[in-house]
């Protein structure tokens, strides 16, 4: 073969390799702009990009096998739930959220006053977790049985599971306990903050409104002094009774240190979780000299000193 021969073939390989490449090119990038259902919240398990692809393909998503190789240009896939945030999307866009998108959130708002019963209720709802797993990972990591997980608007990842969730609650509780006993006494005594606490979750209970927790704490402070029971049926809240209407048989039955009715002083730990108007109200009574309260006919109660008073007001509320 002469040398214009071998340079005629070599252009042309030249002209098809170009040719196939160009191909290759305009047939990827029309793959890359086809359209991808899939479900908004997405599931990806630990592992390479072909098991992640596999397992969407075994979910229904329409990834293949070239999807796997593509994958690599994109970044690492993430693991666990995420929001792609959108349910129709371009083969490329997916791939890209795939390995770029955040991770599902979900918000769970705890309300004061609830106990770590009715919490574990909510939140195994609404993130299908085990009510029993979540409450022994609570015993292993909290250090009262009610009262530590602080009351908020919590934003959980999908999918976490019951040991970190309650870890990472616990763990941010705690951290909120002691920058507020540093900011009301400017140092953190647990044993002496959580007292507090005991008495703020009674406070919670028993006041109708936050104009009412310095006076329902000055009573609760005033009966101690007096070596009285503080006979609250707040403090027999506790626990799955948290909804329960106190009863007499539930008084002369239940045998807990919690029933103020049979022991004097407080509680051994929180009946519930406490607001921070609450804990205001426990560090800080009013100052006056109640002793006892009863419910009114509008939800608020009548506080007065004297016990005489006291049964008058029960007779005129009973009416």
């Amino acid at each position: 073969m002469n040398r214009k021969s071998i340079v005629k073939t070599i252009f042309k390989s030249a002209e098809w390799t170009i040719f196939a490449v160009v191909v290759i090119i305009v047939s990827l990038a029309f793959y890359l702009v086809q359209p991808v259902k899939s479900n908004r919240v997405l599931f990806l398990p630990a592992g390479t990009g072909a098991t992640i692809i596999a397992y969407l393909h075994r979910s229904g998503i329409d990834a293949n096998g070239l999807d796997r190789y593509l994958l690599r240009f994109f970044g690492y896939p993430q693991q666990g739930w995420i929001d792609i945030g959108t349910t129709c999307l371009t083969k490329a866009d997916f791939l890209y959220r795939l390995t770029h998108a955040k991770a599902a959130m979900t918000k769970v708002k705890l309300i004061p006053g609830e106990t770590r019963v009715i919490f574990f209720d909510q939140l195994a709802r609404t993130l299908k977790l085990d009510p029993k797993k979540l409450d022994n990972a609570y015993r292993r990591y909290a250090p009262y049985p009610d009262g530590v997980i602080w009351p908020d608007t919590y934003f959980v990842p999908m999918g976490i599971t019951e040991e970190h969730l309650v870890y990472h609650l616990i763990k941010r509780s705690m951290a909120r306990h002691e920058r507020l006993s540093k900011k009301f006494f400017g140092t953190y005594n647990e044993k002496k903050w959580f007292r507090y606490v005991t008495i703020a979750s009674i406070i919670q209970k028993e006041a109708a409104d936050t104009r009412e927790m310095p006076l329902v704490s000055a009573v609760i402070y005033n009966r101690m002094k007096k070596g009285m029971p503080l006979q609250m049926d707040g403090a027999l809240n506790y626990g799955k009774y948290s909804h329960v209407k106190v009863t007499k048989r539930r008084i002369d039955e239940d045998m807990s240190r919690f029933n103020t009715y049979k022991y004097t002083g407080l509680p051994p730990s929180p009946v519930g979780s406490v607001s921070l108007d609450a804990i205001k109200a426990a560090i800080k009574p009013a100052n006056v000299d109640y002793l006892y309260f009863v419910k009114g006919k509008n939800g608020k109660h009548i506080f007065t000193k004297r016990y005489k008073t006291h049964l008058r007001n029960i007779k005129s509320v009973n009416k």
